[in-house]
């Protein structure tokens, strides 16, 4: 004879939060500054004004 069972409770399942559709395209860009910083300008015209006054020095007589 069978026995009568009762029918179990569904599990639900919890769902996720949606993700942040902008954080993908972001993590594609590469981010930072746009150009040369001001140290690097300024240390790559002291380094071509001393090219140029080693250029002259070998140049007099």
């Amino acid at each position: 004879m069978a026995k009568f069972t009762a029918p179990r409770a569904q599990q639900t399942l919890t769902t996720r939060k949606p993700r942040n559709p902008h954080v993908a395209p972001c993590l594609k860009r590469s981010a930072g500054r746009h150009g040369p910083s001001a140290g690097g300008k300024r240390q790559q015209a002291h380094q071509s004004l001393q090219r140029e006054l080693r250029h002259l020095h070998e140049l007099s007589p």
